[in-house]
């Protein structure tokens, strides 16, 4: 019972298809027959026969089989204007976002940076809402003028001004003839590229390296002074 009442239901959901189809080709056709019959050496298109095309390609699938007065590329291209041109007016009748800042306030926030530089936003923002201006912090934080800072100095320049106080420490792994893995621990130091302290183990741990650092650097003394072996 349930499987021919749902039968029934398909047959009657592809019945009213298929005479929806039928229908939406005569009007398309009637609408292009209509075109032909004008009194006119050219068959011209009114404002109304591009309407009636963007909405019939909106309803039906097949609607550029029945096309033949223009191409179908023509309609979209119709649809696409007037979706932007619709949605410029829209964007246009109701202005959205917050209200531009006046010229007024924007002068006064700069009077009160430059006669209180050590001021930040939030508290330029808190003089503006006892002065009864109702503003954003962080519209504040954008009309403040920034400060130009000095350039900091390149990775290059930090080198070169450190580099009687930089090392590199580094492990490396030696296989032995018997198979084992030996960890070699070595620090390097960058002014003379010589070697301040080395050590080997099988077995490195966060002590033992930290205990290493410790005996290449007894007495917290300059590189300049090495450690005799």
């Amino acid at each position: 019972m349930i499987k021919a009442l749902f039968c029934m239901i398909a047959l009657l959901s592809v019945g009213f298809k298929q005479r929806r189809e039928l229908a939406l080709e005569n009007l398309a056709l009637r609408q292009q027959l209509a075109v032909f019959n004008r009194n006119h050496k050219r068959s011209r298109l009114r404002r109304r026969d591009r309407l009636f095309w963007v909405w019939i390609s909106g309803i039906w699938e097949r609607w550029g089989e029945s096309l033949i007065v223009l191409k179908p590329d023509t309609v979209v291209r119709w649809h696409r204007k007037g979706f932007a041109l619709y949605w410029t007016w829209l964007s246009r009748r109701n202005p959205i976002g917050r209200p531009g800042t006046s010229r007024e306030i924007r002068g006064l926030i700069r009077k009160m940076v430059e006669a209180n530089p050590l001021w930040g936003s939030p508290r330029i923002h808190g003089e503006l809402l006892k002065l009864g201006i109702d503003i954003s912090e962080r519209t504040v934080a954008r009309l403040v003028p920034k400060r130009k800072q000095p350039p900091s100095q390149t990775w290059r320049a930090f080198l070169d001004n450190h580099l009687k106080d930089l090392v590199s420490i580094d492990f490396l792994v030696v296989p032995t003839a018997t198979f084992r893995v030996l960890f070699v621990l070595i620090v390097l130091a960058h002014h003379r590229r010589r070697v301040v302290h080395f050590n080997v183990t099988e077995h490195p741990t966060a002590l033992w390296t930290a205990e290493q650092i410790i005996q290449a650097f007894p007495d917290g003394c300059p590189l300049q002074q090495p450690r005799p072996y």
